[in-house]
């Protein structure tokens, strides 16, 4: 075991390899907070990446109600019992990642999921811890909660599928660090599926080889953001290039979501993935539940989030999220406007922060008609 250092957990830990960064990191953020779950994200990723043969259960992209929803079954739960006590001191995490609590010669703690966890997709949709007692109402805060969690594959910076396979065929790409699968040389031995804890490697057992979220790469050449970004109706994610936080950019919206504003936090980052998918948390949720899921940042990414309406920048960059299909390198606010640049500082969108507001008359001159109904 290598020794490489997890900016995540604050600290050194094991993985099989040593760090070797890419030359731009593939990243995204999501806001919890705007997903309503209707599922367009989950269908256009599906219509175009696994409609074949042996694809048939398969979902690259997720939307899963929290706490109960799971796909497959219990894979979260699964594997935080299996990698056992979880403890930060601060921002250091001092458990143990999936890497360091590995035994029986394996690389990571892990499981492969039985064919019948992956059969109900939509298991607790909108289903909400707590109840109401004496009376159809209640009041805020209140007991009752529920969030949409949305997943992909995260592209790890130490992914635990590339770890585990013993025939090399899954790797990082050099030129921006998305995770893929070199199908001519997997064997379906199944061994990245068991080690990564989100069970976003899946196996076709029509080809007898492993697939996974390509992150629409094709777009990202032509300087556009994958499919399920643009089609979110709800304007919940943005895509970008992230550093490392000594290296960061404020003019990039993931360097400025996550390590300028800290509102975006990773999932799971106890796991030792470093991974590179990023959730604005969701803000009507206990924060122990959410400590558990995203770390010890929650309460200060909640409070930051807040606080947006008053933060001409964080609104600026919330904003931008969806608003256009084209990948935004650089962003600025300006005079009440956002401004999204591509990667040769051509400007390419621009989203005012507080939409204008228009009174037109009751009667139009122009026409000689009134515009309401009158009496």
């Amino acid at each position: 075991m290598a020794r490489v250092f997890n900016w995540q957990i604050n600290r050194e830990m094991d993985y099989p390899y040593e760090h070797a960064p890419p030359a731009k990191q593939f990243a995204a953020v999501f806001d919890i907070n705007k997903c309503i779950a209707c599922q367009t994200c989950t269908m256009a990723c599906k219509n175009t990446w696994t409609a074949g043969r042996g694809q048939e259960y398969m979902l690259f992209n997720n939307v899963e109600t929290k706490p109960y929803g799971f796909y497959p079954i219990g894979w979260d739960v699964n594997v935080l019992k299996m990698l056992g006590p979880q403890s930060w001191r601060g921002p250091t995490y001092t458990g143990k990642t999936i890497f360091e609590a590995a035994t029986d010669g394996r690389v990571s703690v892990g499981y492969v999921p039985d064919s019948q966890d992956w059969a109900t997709p939509n298991i607790g949709e909108d289903e909400s811890s707590g109840a109401i007692d004496g009376g159809a109402y209640f009041t805020l805060p209140h007991p009752v909660w529920s969030f949409y969690l949305q997943r992909v594959c995260n592209h790890c910076t130490y992914p635990g599928c590339l770890a585990a396979c013993p025939r090399k065929a899954i790797y990082k790409r050099p030129e921006d660090g998305i995770v893929l699968i070199d199908q001519e040389r997997c064997r379906g031995y199944r061994e990245c599926m068991r080690s990564c804890p989100f069970k976003k490697v899946m196996y076709n057992q029509v080809t007898r080889v492993a697939e996974k979220c390509i992150a629409c790469f094709p777009r990202i050449e032509q300087g556009l953001q994958p499919y399920c970004t643009v089609t979110c109706i709800g304007r919940i994610r943005v895509n970008g290039w992230i550093h490392e936080p000594a290296k960061a950019d404020p003019e990039s919206p993931i360097d400025f979501l996550v390590h300028n504003r800290k509102v975006a936090l990773p999932l799971y980052p106890q796991f030792g993935l470093g991974v590179n998918i990023y959730y604005v948390p969701p803000i009507h949720v206990p924060p122990p539940y959410l400590n558990q899921m995203f770390g010890p940042g929650v309460q200060n990414a909640i409070d930051t989030y807040r606080r947006a309406k008053d933060d001409p920048e964080l609104l600026g960059a919330l904003l931008l999220m969806g608003a256009t299909p084209l990948w935004i390198d650089k962003f600025r606010v300006r005079d009440g406007i956002a401004m999204g640049f591509d990667a040769k500082g051509a400007e390419i969108i621009r989203v005012p922060l507080t939409e204008p507001l228009y009174t037109r008359p009751a009667f139009d001159a122009t026409r000689s008609v009134y515009r309401h109904n009158i009496t």
